[in-house]
C-alpha cells in the first residue's frame, strides 16, 4: 500500500444499491468543494465555495437541466472524516439520480474511489489508527447490540489505548537498556534494574489479559454455528421457526418433512448465532431423505454447539438413545431441549445418560421457555465470561498473532534478564514492532491492502 498522502479528489456512492428515500454521493479531497460548486445551483443563491454554512439546498444540474433536488453537507478540512475537504450530496435514493450525480462529478475531475478509500485516507491522514479503521467495518457488519458496543469501543480507541500503553512501557524500557549500552564504560547507576523487570512483568500480564479477550472478540464479530438435531417429528423445525420469530421452515405432522439444511442468523442479544435446522436423524431407504440425513450429520460436525431436541410428551426409545450416543462422539457440547412442554410429560431425559451442558424445557409452538433457552445458549457460547468491550477486545486473527509475537519476545527478554543489554534491546524491538502492526504503524503493506480492500466502495 502506498502510504503517501494523496492529493487527488475521490468520489463514490456511499449508500447501498436499490431504492430508498435518500442516497449519498460522497467526495473527499482538495477539489471536492470546487467540483460540486460546478454542478450545484443553490436555491438561496449561496456560493458553497465561500459561504461558511455546512448545509445547502438546491439542485444538481447538467447543461442547465435539473438532475436532482439535493442537500449538500460540506465539511472543510481538517474537520471531516478524512481530514480533507468532504462533500456529501444527499440525493433521492434511486439508481438513476445517484449514478447521474456520480457521473457528473467524475466528469468534473473526481476519481472513482476504491473500496475503503475514504477510511484509508482517514488512516493516512492520522485521524484514526488501524484498529479504529477496522472497527468501522465491524460497526457496519455488527449483528447484535453487544457486537455494536464492542465495535464502538474499538472505534473510540479502547483497544488502541491499551496497545499504546503497553508500547509506551516497552519504549521506555528500551531507552533505559540502550542508555546502559551507550554508557557502559561510565560510572553510572544501573538502569536495567529489578524494578524495571517488575514493570515488564506487569506489561506481560496486560498482554495476556488482551489475549484472553480474543475468543470473545471473535464471537462478538463473527458469531458461531449452532445446529438443531434429533429424530424426526420432535419439533426441530418448529423450534427453528420460534427462535427466528419467522416461519422459515415448513412444519407438518408428517415425520421427515425437512429434507435439507436450513441456515439463518439469530440474535441472542450477545453474539450472532448461525442457526441450522437439520433433517431428522433415522435410518431410511428414501434416497432424498438419506441425502438430507448425510447433510445433517455434516452440519452437526461443524457446529460449536448442538441443540439435541426430544419430544417430552413421548417416552424415549432406542433411536433417541442411539442418536444421543452418536452425537456425543462428535465431542461438541450439547444442550438438551425437551420440547412440547405444554403437553403431559412422558420422557425421562436422565435415561439418555449423556453429559449435556444444560437441560431446557420449551414449547416451540406456544413459546414457553424460549427466553430461558436463549439465555442458556448465550451463556454456553460465551463460557459465562462477561468481558467489557470498553476495556478493549482483540477481534481479528492478525491482531492476535501480532500480540502473541510481542508476548513471545517479552517472554524471551524476561527469561534472559540480566544478560547483555544488546540482546535485551533486540527483544524489545521485536515486541514494540509487533504491537505497531496492530495499530498500523509497522503493519506490512500487503496486510493493509487486504484490510482496506475488505471495505465497501464509498466507505
Amino acid at each position: 500500500m502506498n502510504r503517501t498522502i494523496p492529493d487527488d479528489t475521490i468520489a463514490a456512492i456511499s449508500t447501498p444499491p436499490g431504492q430508498s428515500g435518500i442516497g449519498i454521493v460522497r467526495l473527499s479531497g482538495p477539489a471536492s468543494i470546487t467540483i460540486v460548486a460546478s454542478v450545484f445551483v443553490s436555491s438561496s443563491d449561496r456560493d458553497v465555495r465561500t459561504d461558511e454554512r455546512q448545509v445547502f439546498h438546491g439542485e444538481i444540474r447538467a447543461n442547465g437541466n435539473a438532475v436532482d433536488e439535493v442537500l449538500l453537507i460540506v465539511m472543510r478540512a481538517p474537520h471531516s472524516y478524512t481530514r480533507e475537504d468532504v462533500v456529501e450530496i444527499n440525493c433521492h435514493g434511486g439508481p438513476g439520480p445517484l449514478n447521474a450525480v456520480l457521473q457528473l462529478v467524475l466528469e468534473q475531475g473526481a476519481h472513482l474511489a476504491e473500496a475503503g478509500e475514504f477510511t484509508k485516507r482517514a488512516f493516512l491522514n492520522g485521524r484514526i489508527d488501524l484498529v479504529q479503521a477496522e472497527a468501522v467495518i465491524d460497526r457496519i457488519q455488527a449483528q447484535t447490540r453487544a457486537g455494536l458496543h464492542a465495535a464502538a469501543a474499538a472505534a473510540n480507541g479502547a483497544l488502541s489505548r491499551a496497545i499504546h500503553s503497553i508500547a509506551d512501557t516497552l519504549v521506555h524500557a528500551k531507552s533505559l537498556v540502550e542508555a546502559e549500552v551507550d554508557f557502559v564504560e561510565q560510572d553510572m547507576p544501573a538502569l536495567v534494574t529489578p524494578k524495571l523487570k517488575e514493570q515488564l512483568e506487569g506489561t506481560q500480564r496486560e498482554i495476556e489479559r488482551l489475549l484472553d479477550t480474543a475468543a470473545a472478540g471473535k464471537l462478538y464479530r463473527e458469531g458461531t454455528a449452532v445446529a438443531i438435531a434429533g429424530r424426526p417429528n420432535v419439533g426441530k423445525s418448529s423450534l427453528f421457526n420460534a427462535l427466528l420469530r419467522d416461519a422459515r421452515a415448513i412444519v407438518t405432522q408428517h415425520a421427515g418433512t425437512t429434507r435439507s439444511v436450513l441456515r439463518e442468523v439469530i440474535n441472542t442479544g450477545v453474539i450472532p448465532v448461525r442457526l441450522t435446522d437439520t433433517a431428522g436423524l433415522r435410518p431410511t431407504e428414501d434416497e432424498v431423505e438419506r441425502l438430507g440425513v448425510e447433510a445433517a450429520r455434516e452440519a452437526l460436525s461443524q457446529s460449536a454447539l448442538i441443540l439435541f431436541v426430544v419430544d417430552s410428551s413421548v417416552a424415549l426409545d432406542a433411536l433417541d438413545h442411539d442418536l444421543a450416543t452418536e452425537l456425543a462422539r462428535l465431542d461438541v457440547p450439547m444442550l438438551l431441549v425437551c420440547n412440547k412442554s405444554d403437553l403431559p410429560e412422558a420422557a425421562n431425559p436422565d435415561e439418555l445418560k449423556i453429559a449435556f451442558a444444560a437441560n431446557v424445557q420449551v414449547s416451540a409452538t406456544g413459546g414457553d421457555g424460549l427466553d430461558s433457552l436463549e439465555d442458556t445458549l448465550a451463556e454456553l457460547l460465551t463460557g459465562g465470561v462477561n468481558i467489557a468491550p470498553e476495556q478493549g477486545l482483540i477481534t481479528r486473527i492478525h491482531q492476535e498473532e501480532s500480540l502473541r509475537r510481542s508476548h513471545e519476545a517479552l517472554s524471551r527478554l524476561l527469561e534472559n534478564y540480566g544478560a547483555s543489554p544488546e540482546f535485551l534491546a533486540l527483544d524489545l524491538d521485536e515486541a514494540i514492532r509487533a504491537l505497531g502492526e496492530i495499530t498500523g504503524e509497522t503493519t506490512p503493506d500487503d496486510i493493509l491492502d487486504r484490510i482496506f480492500a475488505s471495505f465497501c466502495i464509498g466507505k
